[in-house]
């Protein structure tokens, strides 16, 4: 689609042709990997299209790149190496030792593990809070100085919907930029940055990458400068994919839109199920009426509510584990967002790091990722073993 403006396309148009031109050379519609770590100069300084060396840039990222912005309508899109990758090189390229961080009080436990034992020790503040009342995010914004406002919408793993219109005005309102982890939505659902966020981060290995073979991170924003500088510390720190793992991501993004719509639908008829068993204590789901945030959640995104699905056990933490323990088709595995249906025990596993602190998720939560198998499949995998537990 050479020369064909992209910008007003449909998200599923913009995946498959966003940065995805056919090789020059042969016609290859889908773009080669270019699998090089240094490149050709046609005299000292010749350049060829800007290509060097890959830890700066390499033509595939390049690509996977573009697309992504594409999908997302940022101006700007950086992948890394991994989610924690992105975040690390975002944070550090604009904050400094006294500067403070306001983080939700439901984030994945990676994030609050380097916010907390690498951050802190460097210098810099982190205050916890329920960023879903707008209220109480007001009140610590007027009480201290923040540099960051950081939102994960919907939350992990407890699923917590965050206005992020209203958030971002406080906060811009006291200086402070907004951070929103959109992983859990994707692009195909919820666009912060048209919602005033300053940037948006992913997780990559996730939904966008979407077939559990890919470890990778973004960053996305539109602002010109903090481009500039996160773009200088990922090459001065070297936090970059291989040329590979961009063009898996490419491949992944492609079919974006569709997974996600039959990963939300698959995940709204299970949790709809789920609120009916006496074993389950509380389905956590945005799509679902009874979900604090519905409302918030059906206005800020678009086309569904997600693939995860989080409950809590009425026979608390042992039954957790043994729900977790008896799935068939769920396989026990930390992560989300791949095609393949997944179950976790959050206290255990990827929340094990927040054990403790303000951030502490209830011993009888189980996180589901639910796939893109037949939902009738999957609604039978987890009553057989719902079933069981009443012996």
């Amino acid at each position: 689609m050479a020369n064909t403006d992209l910008s007003t396309a449909d998200i599923a148009t913009r995946a498959i042709h966003a940065g995805q031109e056919p090789d020059p050379t042969t016609g290859a519609v889908v773009p080669p990997i270019y699998m090089s770590s240094t490149f050709k100069q046609d005299g000292v300084g010749g350049l060829r299209g800007g290509y060097e060396y890959s830890r700066s840039t390499n033509p595939t990222r390049d690509a996977f790149d573009e697309q992504l912005a594409g999908v997302e309508g940022a101006k700007h899109s950086i992948s890394f190496s991994s989610g924690l990758a992105a975040i690390d090189v975002l944070l550090r390229s604009f904050l400094k030792p006294g500067d403070n961080i306001l983080l939700g009080n439901d984030v994945y436990g990676g994030t609050y593990r380097l916010l907390s034992k690498v951050f802190g020790p460097w210098g810099i503040g982190l205050d916890v809070v329920d960023v879903t009342d707008v209220q109480a995010v007001t009140e610590r914004l007027s009480a201290k100085e923040y540099a960051v406002v950081w939102v994960e919408t919907p939350s992990n793993p407890l699923l917590r919907i965050t206005d992020i219109e209203a958030v971002v005005s406080v906060a811009h309102q006291h200086g402070a930029k907004v951070v929103v982890d959109n992983t859990f939505a994707s692009p195909a659902l919820q666009h912060p940055l048209e919602d005033g966020a300053d940037v948006v981060v992913y997780s990559t290995t996730k939904y966008i990458g979407g077939h559990s073979d890919i470890v990778g991170g973004a960053v996305l924003l539109d602002d010109d400068d903090l481009y500039e500088q996160v773009a200088f510390l990922q090459n001065a720190a070297g936090a970059v994919p291989s040329p590979f793992d961009s063009w898996l991501a490419i491949r992944g993004l492609k079919t974006l839109d569709l997974r996600v719509k039959r990963h939300s639908a698959n995940a709204l008829a299970l949790a709809e199920h789920l609120e009916q068993r006496p074993e389950i204590e509380r389905v956590w789901y945005p799509g679902l009426e009874s979900h604090p945030g519905h409302a918030i959640a059906k206005r800020q995104m678009h086309g569904g509510f997600g693939g995860v699905v989080s409950v809590q056990l009425a026979g608390g933490m042992d039954a957790a584990k043994r729900f977790v323990a008896g799935t068939r088709i769920f396989t026990l595995a930390e992560s989300l967002g791949g095609v393949e249906s997944l179950i976790e025990h959050p206290a255990a596993m990827t929340h094990a790091s927040v054990s403790g602190t303000a951030l502490q998720v209830p011993d009888n939560l189980v996180r589901l990722s639910v796939g893109v198998e037949g939902k009738d499949d999957l609604i039978a995998d987890v009553d057989q073993v719902l079933d069981s537990l009443r012996g």
